[in-house]
């Protein structure tokens, strides 16, 4: 599983007064993919975060290409970009699953940083997890 997806169902109050999916709702469908990526892969984010590892995004990069309406069924598409000593970096495709069209493409990345925000490296356990996930971009 280099990209994992991830089915979504754009209701109501996902959407603003002109009837498609507000912006920044992106981001949450971003987080709603790693987290599931992560998952899949065997690391929870609540597991991390006990053993005192957290990933704060720092950046997030969003195009958007295509407008998505309510009852619309998305496709969140999430892969690992990069994996840095101390960082990673998830990358995006929100699709339309009946007309197979893109309609958000982004990044975020994440240093992984302890309980005190000071950066520490990917834990050995972890990039062995990790590593064979990334898909660097073409």
């Amino acid at each position: 599983m280099t990209v994992h997806e991830l089915e979504f169902r754009v209701s109501y109050a996902d959407t603003d007064r002109m009837g498609v999916v507000y912006y920044a709702n992106y981001l949450i469908l971003f987080e709603r993919g790693r987290t599931e990526l992560m998952r899949g892969a065997g690391v929870r984010y609540r597991d991390l975060e006990e053993e005192g590892v957290f990933l704060p995004a720092v950046e997030a990069n969003l195009r958007y290409l295509s407008p998505a309406h309510y009852d619309d069924l998305l496709v969140i598409k999430t892969w690992i970009a990069a994996l840095g000593r101390a960082s990673i970096t998830f990358a995006y495709d929100v699709v339309n699953r009946d007309t197979a069209k893109s309609l958000v493409r982004g990044t975020t990345k994440h240093p992984f940083v302890n309980k005190s925000w000071k950066p520490v490296a990917v834990p050995p356990r972890l990039r062995g997890v990790l590593t064979p996930l990334v898909r660097p971009a073409a």
